[in-house]
């Protein structure tokens, strides 16, 4: 899937800014599934927009400037769904963290620690905002997408609680490292 799936994907749910889709596909219900930004967006709105895949109109605001709200078209509809049949990349995982774990027996314990305990906070604070996301969820499939997340997440996280000890011992003793730093 790319940015032009997203774009028709989230207009199915009704008319919205290239603004909201952006909002939406990078920090909102629709983050999850592919990678997009204001760079890629708005350029394939455009495409969308010549190909009457979408239409759009122009709303004035009141002191502020004009907004351009998109709508998906019937065939943009039936393009979407369509593409729902393509064959699916892989799921892509590419880890910061997991590099810094990768070197973990190079670095001092505190550091490791400390870089856990925050990856550990940090999916708690995930897993509390898609639960508070989830509060609202009527649709079936929403839904079972919503727990799919938390329950990869839930995983994680408890794997992180269960098994940190062991890469806390294969990390350096903080009193070492400090020493070779200098």
């Amino acid at each position: 899937m790319n940015v032009r799936t997203i774009c028709l994907a989230i207009l199915t749910q009704g008319d919205t800014t290239g603004y909201d889709i952006r909002k939406r596909s990078t920090e909102g219900d629709f983050s999850y599934f592919v990678e997009a930004s204001f760079g890629s967006i708005y350029p394939a709105l455009s495409k969308l927009e010549e190909e009457g895949l979408v239409t759009s109109r122009v709303e004035p605001q009141e002191g502020r400037p004009a907004k351009r709200v998109y709508a998906i078209t019937a065939s943009g509809r039936e393009q979407f769904i369509n593409s729902l049949f393509d064959d699916l990349n892989q799921d892509v995982f590419r880890s910061e963290f997991m590099l810094f774990l990768r070197f973990a027996e190079e670095l001092p314990r505190d550091l490791v620690e400390k870089r856990i305990s925050e990856r550990i906070s940090l999916a708690n604070d995930e897993i509390k905002s898609l639960e508070e996301m989830g509060a609202d969820l009527e649709a079936r499939a929403d839904r079972w997408v919503l727990d799919y997340a938390l329950s990869c997440l839930r995983q994680a996280r408890d794997y992180l609680n269960e098994h940190k000890d062991e890469i806390f011992a294969m990390a350096q003793p903080t009193e070492a490292s400090a020493k070779a730093a200098e």
